[in-house]
């Protein structure tokens, strides 16, 4: 294949509601005319990985800026800073968002688009002439399942029970074009087909042109990652196993930065991740700016992105409390992630000057931590066209799924101890403390997820996953604690996207909205 996926994003997007889906928005010609040659079938399913990518100014997609202003300033993390002056998203980010928010929308719509986009990719290739390369046929249907399958794993996550589409609704009677919301249950077991079958026909690496394509062992990893969030402990363990011992190539980049690093993308340890491509028709990762201060010359920056900063005991303080406590203090000074997930003043290109920020001149050197992970060194003066990828799913969290499931099943065992070890040595830390009880090894766990992938659009999705000793969910106390006082148990779920129940009766609201 001599195209890459970059290809995708001339391709036309459209949102649409679930009350529309009869429409065919993939360009001006009819579907049934469009599907004819395997030129055409590979088109179509890099429309299909369209929306983890597109973005920049014309529209925000989940991996382009959306995930982040539309749940990621929910958090505990992370705040909307001062160029993010938005009041849709400032509202959101302290859970004061209702049903008829933008951001509530819009991540629905996108991701039903792409599902419309797998779906007719899914019927309509088989009827394609690949003539004697049906492999590559039942690749590219298993690419569409994959990818369907990611789009439902957020979906039933953020929203709960969804109505499950498997057709494009063009083909079915107009009575089916308003569908009921499907269980949770049934919800994951389609995203468990789509995966299974996808893991049978996708190849096992993916190189050259073909970078950044779905792999039997992106499909294995997250079928882990989709057991261990329905606490099946024996599946989510038996299926990490697979990617680890398989034949993919997967391991641990030891040098953290190159993890994140433009010229490093799609190395070993990149099991999936929407692809992004500097200054190359609007193909870039457009989160880089908002994390960079504004007004360093020759560095166009808006920070819309601030950490979140909340009062905490510290005796060393003045007053004897740390008012600007964030995540970035939860690192150990040892830590290699600390200066790679975050930095606090930026060179500029034009004088060579350095510039930072402090919190409080009262503090010397409590200065204020800017997210680095999409930060592209060959690429400062037009940071919006980065060429950083963003890690949907990465080797080190096969090794912290096996470990979690396994201390979930068979407490903190050998097996639990060596594959969170093996993430903390990565780091430079030393092995986890030997001897914890079960709850004692889960909290070091969920600590490590949260410090191993800050701003990769991990944290809520861990929020509303991770429970604690008592088997209660974590979001409310959590969210609490750094002053967001709005979370309640509704925030377990977004809301039923107003817009969509008035264009679709049969949809029914979550609890509380």
């Amino acid at each position: 294949m001599k195209k890459s996926i970059y290809i995708l994003l001339g391709f036309a997007v459209t949102v649409f509601s679930c009350a529309k889906l009869e429409e065919v928005p993939e360009s001006f010609m009819d579907a049934n005319q469009y599907y004819k040659t395997p030129a055409d079938a590979v088109t179509a399913i890099n429309s299909v990985y369209f929306l983890l990518n597109a973005g920049g100014n014309a529209v925000q997609t989940p991996y382009n800026t959306l995930f982040n202003t539309g749940m990621n300033f929910m958090g505990d993390d992370e705040n909307p800073g001062p160029g993010a002056t938005n009041p849709d998203v400032r509202s959101q980010s302290v859970l004061g968002h209702a049903s008829t928010g933008l951001r509530v929308l819009q991540i629905w719509q996108q991701h039903y688009s792409g599902i419309k986009k797998a779906n007719i990719a899914i019927e309509k290739i088989p009827g394609i002439d690949f003539g004697s390369n049906t492999k590559l046929r039942e690749r590219l249907i298993g690419e569409a399942k994959f990818l369907r399958a990611l789009y439902y794993f957020n979906l039933v996550r953020l929203y709960g029970g969804v109505p499950l589409i498997l057709k494009d609704l063009a083909t079915l009677e107009e009575a089916h074009s308003q569908p009921k919301r499907n269980t949770v249950e049934e919800v994951y077991a389609q995203i468990e087909k789509d995966l299974i079958e996808a893991a049978t026909v996708l190849d096992n690496i993916a190189g050259g042109a073909d970078a950044g394509r779905a792999t039997a062992g992106a499909a294995k990893a997250l079928l882990a990652k989709v057991y261990l969030t329905e606490r099946k402990w024996e599946s989510a363990i038996a299926k990490a196993n697979e990617v680890i011992t398989g034949p993919y190539g997967y391991n641990l980049i030891q040098n953290y930065s190159e993890v994140f690093l433009p010229v490093y993308k799609n190395g070993r340890e990149h099991i999936f991740s929407a692809q992004f491509k500097a200054l190359s028709q609007g193909q870039g990762n457009n989160q880089a700016p908002r994390s960079v201060l504004t007004g360093i010359p020759k560095i166009v920056g808006s920070y819309a992105d601030q950490v979140v900063f909340y009062s905490v005991p510290d005796a060393t303080k003045p007053g004897g409390v740390d008012k600007f406590f964030s995540v970035y203090k939860l690192y150990s000074k040892k830590d290699k992630r600390r200066d790679v997930t975050f930095v606090t003043r930026f060179q500029s290109p034009e004088d060579g000057k350095w510039y930072g920020k402090l919190n409080d001149a009262k503090i010397p050197g409590d200065s204020i931590p800017f997210f680095n992970k999409y930060w592209d060194p060959a690429n400062i003066s037009n940071l919006s066209e980065s060429g950083a990828n963003v890690p949907i799913i990465r080797f080190s969290e096969v090794l912290l799924i096996l470990a979690e499931a396994e201390n979930e099943l068979n407490g903190p065992s050998g097996i639990a101890y060596n594959n969170i070890n093996k993430v903390r040595n990565r780091a430079g830390l030393p092995n986890l403390t030997e001897g914890l009880g079960q709850h004692q090894f889960r909290d070091s766990l969920y600590l490590e997820r949260r410090l191993e992938f800050v701003f990769e659009y991990q944290r809520w999705f861990d929020l509303i996953r991770e429970r604690d000793a008592f088997g209660n969910g974590i979001l409310e106390s959590s969210l609490h604690k750094v002053g967001k006082t709005n979370a309640s148990a509704k925030h377990y779920l977004f809301p039923i996207p107003q817009q969509e129940i008035d264009l679709n009766p049969n949809l029914e609201q979550n609890p509380g909205w």
